[in-house]
């Protein structure tokens, strides 16, 4: 695929995500945090598009087996943090950037959406020890709340980088670590099920008959009735994550944002959560890369005359 097309999937799934409204919890369109609004996200999700880019054309170049360490992608997602960093003062993208970094480079060896999925894995697995650093020193750069303390090789701990590199620990196996108590590393380290298999189809089919807003909040509202967010589930706790993605389905089971019925429930939802401080922010990452997912798969069409 075009790095360029892709980069533009990226960013456009960016916007696309924190502009869905009602999208109980997190900043939207017509909802503001005191420490980050909804203009940052969409400075953020401009300017990672240079980086994306970059990470489509290492895909490209380094797309034969032997090379694939070289794509660098803790370097990619460090780079666009450091980016992002100069442009807003508080961590917006951290978990989105980790999502479409990868789907980036295997887009850009890729020619269709089922070849991304296989590659993407592939180049996950090929990371080195160096990615690893990077991705925990953009960790810190983004000083993303709600990681948690860790028995091994603690991102906060200073002595964690240099073991990562001693006993060559790559970014795959860091992921692989975290994976029982964090969605978005273990979307990283099993081919991203819950973009390709969830979000997307839901996403991709409800953009055809309905508003992208629409396709955007039932996609959020799909992931979270189905996945416990880990986000708050590390706040609060899993009985109170599971209780959250049951109110999610029950919001669904009214229709959603598609029925009357239901979107009255789903602002109400919306103030309930952000009134306890209840914010699926893991769920909104995963709407952003169900979103790119979506839009790779439209490559062949917007792009059938060149």
């Amino acid at each position: 695929m075009d790095a360029d097309y892709i980069a533009k999937c990226a960013q456009i799934a960016s916007v696309l995500e924190v502009s869905g409204h009602p999208k109980p919890g997190n900043v939207h369109r017509t909802q503001d945090f005191p420490d980050m609004v909804f203009e940052d996200f969409l400075i953020s999700g401009v300017v990672v598009g240079d980086n994306m880019r970059r990470a489509a054309r290492r895909g490209s170049r380094y797309c034969d087996q032997d090379s694939w360490h070289k794509i660098g992608l803790g370097e990619l997602i460090k780079d666009s943090v450091v980016e992002t960093d100069r442009w807003v003062e508080n961590n917006t993208n951290l978990g989105i950037v980790m999502l479409l970094t990868p789907l980036s480079a295997a887009a850009g060896m890729s020619n269709d959406l089922d070849s991304v999925r296989d590659n993407l894995n592939q180049i996950m697995k090929a990371t080195t020890p160096q990615d690893a650093v990077n991705l925990y020193q953009a960790i810190n750069i983004a000083d993303a709340g709600g990681m948690g303390e860790q028995s091994e090789l603690d991102v906060a701990s200073e002595d964690s980088v240099q073991e990562l590199l001693e006993n060559e620990v790559n970014m795959y196996q860091v992921l692989e670590m975290s994976a029982g108590w964090d969605q978005l590393s273990y979307e990283l380290t099993h081919g991203m099920p819950v973009t390709f298999e969830t979000g997307l189809p839901v996403f991709r089919e409800l953009k055809a008959t309905e508003s992208i807003n629409q396709a955007t909040v039932q996609t959020f509202l799909t992931i979270l009735s189905r996945i416990p967010d880990t986000l708050i589930e590390r706040k609060y706790g899993e009985a109170k994550a599971q209780e959250v993605s049951r109110s999610a389905k029950g919001i669904l089971d009214e229709g959603g944002i598609l029925t009357h019925e239901g979107r009255d429930k789903l602002d109400q939802f919306d103030e309930e959560l952000v009134e306890k401080g209840l914010n699926p922010g893991t769920t909104a990452d995963l709407t952003a890369s169900s979103i790119m997912a979506s839009y790779l798969a439209d490559y062949k069409d917007i792009y059938k005359d060149d």
